[in-house]
């Protein structure tokens, strides 16, 4: 899951109704921020912001996980670590894109070519977290190492990528937040139709940067290195799951529900696709902690000095 965010470097656009009429007074405009989701172009290629995130998530994850498996006990050697990206990567883009027509736009089937235009945008983190599972799986057997301690040490460098990935949507002005009134609600583009005026809207990607990201990484960076749990095989990546899930859930209440979901089940619930997505991901990850004493066994370090009872 060290790719988790990777997802290819594509917008998952929110709902676009037509243009810009008219802006809540007395809020920062978006526009004002002179954000641009494109860094240069060059003739046909576009650098993206969206392309350095994941950029920099993926290197500073790999070299994170590489301060984590000199620790003792260790479930994997730096040959290891290297070999993993291509798996990862491998998971996310399968994974993200086939969870999002899944669970987000299944009409796709119906067009299969539309399927395989990534840079059209369109992509689920909650189908990349499977994609790259499958991957780490096969990852580990591949090399015969334990997958779910391998899962351990690579949810703790997710956060990387899921801090950088939400600011890409913030600079991209993309999957906005609900209309509110607050101090530092931001008015961004093409949110309404044309002949309403545009709302204040919660910048929830910069909560969700704030919760997925530097809140979650503080919790997994204190159960690594100031407890013994990760030696307890599946109780960081089920810590992962469940601190993933409840901030993601909580996010969600800020954020614009998808437009796909109107007069759906999920609307009528009043609880967005993206939350009830993350149900599973909490009671798999509150199961994993429960369980994870009982996996103990003594570690025999593949990287690492020594041996951990």
């Amino acid at each position: 899951m060290i790719l988790t965010t990777l997802a290819a470097a594509v917008p998952a656009v929110g709902p676009i109704v037509g243009p810009m009429a008219g802006v809540a007074p007395g809020h920062i405009r978006f526009a004002d921020l002179g954000l641009d989701p494109n860094v240069f172009s060059i003739g046909f290629f576009t650098l993206r912001w969206y392309s350095l995130a994941y950029i920099a998530g993926i290197l500073i994850g790999w070299w994170y996980l590489l301060k984590l498996i000199a620790q003792p006990g260790a479930p994997m050697a730096r040959r290891h670590a290297d070999d993993l990206v291509f798996y990862a990567t491998l998971g996310i883009i399968l994974g993200g894109r086939i969870g999002y027509v899944l669970f987000y736009a299944p009409d796709m089937i119906l067009h299969p070519l539309r399927i395989v235009r990534l840079w059209d945008g369109g992509m689920s983190f909650h189908g990349g977290v499977i994609g790259t599972s499958i991957g780490l799986i096969l990852f580990a057997r591949k090399h015969q190492l334990n997958w779910l301690r391998v899962h351990d040490y690579i949810a703790c460098c997710v956060p990387f990528g899921l801090f950088f990935g939400r600011l890409a949507n913030f600079v991209n002005g993309e999957l906005w937040g609900k209309p509110t009134d607050v101090a530092w609600a931001i008015v961004f583009e093409r949110t309404v139709a044309f002949d309403q005026i545009e709302p204040a809207r919660h910048p929830s990607q910069l909560y969700e940067a704030g919760l997925e990201g530097i809140v979650l990484f503080a919790i997994l960076w204190f159960a690594f290195w100031r407890t013994k749990a990760r030696y307890d095989p599946g109780k960081l990546v089920g810590l992962f799951l469940i601190g993933y899930g409840v901030a993601r859930f909580i996010a969600e209440f800020f954020r614009e529900p998808d437009a796909q979901f109107q007069g759906t089940f999920v609307e009528a619930t009043g609880i967005h696709m993206g939350q009830w997505l993350c149900v599973p991901m909490i009671g798999g990850g509150a199961y994993l902690m429960a369980t994870a004493a009982r996996r103990r066994t003594r570690v025999e370090p593949i990287a690492g000095p020594a041996s951990v009872a």
